[in-house]
């Protein structure tokens, strides 16, 4: 019997996580993950990981200048979340944790619009229909309730089931194995299995919940718990991009046609700290992360990309070239955010204010303006 604070290895190898493209960048056929190549677009793929590697490289460097409170790193994720922002339509809606910058780069946000949340100029900032993704979570497992929510709206809207691929949605929720503990996820389970709603959860398993480890919070792999709510589950492997994007293709069309939810797990690692505020070092074996560090899912898709011929070394310095551009994009951009207006937290709060929040937004604009009087912060 393992010891309670360390994974289970039997936990992990009870259900393999299915593969399409080995670690060495083989590609593998699987009858329960189709995938036509031919609607694969391999060197997108590879741009946006890196890319997204690059935006979590630089806002780490950013909060160590202390240019921002606080970031919650991805990286070692960029699979999972890119090929599963590949497999989404237009007119699909994602909600995200707060770790999703890799499916907010690909949904078209500016990654700026993402510091800001951590530079606390702003409680979010962004439009979630101007590309279809709603603002971070931090309250974990809540936003599983938000996107059952608005797919029971699109339910009631006959949005599911039509077979116009210009009309039918789903939505794709987003979640850590923490979350998987929580109230909230556990009601948005059943509520979209009862209703079968059009929703597809994304579990990132990335085997630590802060300093939790997943064994801790289930003898079973994550995908085998759908069962009980009764919708499929699939366990995929988190660093095999192609793998992500077909399952999740597969699981958002069964969505969209009424065919209601799914779990996904992605199994994966978080190879930095869950922030950097946290210190992994005091509850993970080095060796561990090690370990998954060599199993790194862009040096997985290079290796494959290389193998095939899809690109030559051009390309790659393409990508290398935009990576530097997004660095200097987000240092000039991070600290030209403006400082927010201290009267929109009032204004914001109702669609009309109540005389007793008025009064209060005038007291608070007077010891503003008194501070600025007195060269105090503002």
């Amino acid at each position: 019997m393992a010891h309670p604070e360390h994974p289970d290895p039997e936990v992990a190898s009870a259900d393999p996580p299915l593969q399409l493209l080995d670690p060495a960048g083989a590609l593998r056929t699987d009858p329960r993950l189709e995938l036509d190549p031919a609607t694969v677009d391999l060197p997108a793929l590879y741009r946006d990981m890196a890319l997204t590697r690059r935006l979590d490289t630089e806002a780490i460097a950013l909060q160590r200048q202390g240019e921002l409170g606080l970031w919650p790193s991805l990286r070692g994720q960029e699979a999972a979340q890119v090929g599963a922002a590949h497999a989404l339509r237009g007119q699909d809606m994602v909600f995200p944790t707060y770790r999703e910058h890799g499916v907010a780069w690909c949904r078209g946000l500016d990654p700026v619009s993402l510091l800001g949340l951590f530079r606390g100029t702003t409680l979010g900032g962004w439009d979630p229909y101007a590309h279809r993704f709603n603002l971070y979570t931090l309250v974990i497992g809540a936003q599983t309730l938000h996107a059952v929510g608005y797919a029971m709206g699109l339910f009631r809207d006959d949005r599911t089931g039509s077979g116009r691929a210009d009309r039918d949605t789903a939505v794709l929720a987003f979640l850590g194995d923490g979350a998987l503990s929580e109230g909230e996820t556990n009601e948005a389970f059943v509520w979209a299995a009862a209703q079968s709603l059009p929703v597809v959860f994304f579990c990132q398993n990335n085997q630590w919940a802060i300093s939790a480890p997943y064994s801790v919070q289930s003898p079973v792999p994550a995908a085998r718990r759908a069962a009980g709510y009764g919708f499929p589950g699939i366990r995929v492997d988190g660093n095999d991009v192609l793998a992500c994007l077909a399952a999740t293709r597969q699981a958002l069309q069964r969505a969209r046609s009424g065919g209601g939810p799914t779990l996904i797990e992605a199994v994966t690692y978080r190879i930095n700290a869950h922030t950097t505020a946290d210190d992994a070092n005091r509850y993970r074996d080095a060796a561990e992360t090690e370990d998954w560090a060599a199993r790194d899912p862009l040096a997985r898709l290079r290796a494959h990309m290389v193998s095939v011929g899809a690109v030559d070394e051009e390309y790659f310095a393409g990508v290398d070239q935009r990576e530097r551009e997004l660095a200097e994009r987000l240092r000039a951009g991070c600290r030209a955010l403006p400082e927010p207006d201290p009267a929109a937290p009032f204004e914001h709060a109702y669609a009309e204010m109540p005389a007793e929040l008025r009064q209060q937004l005038d007291d608070h604009l007077e010891f503003v303006a008194l501070g600025q009087q007195d060269g105090g912060p503002q």
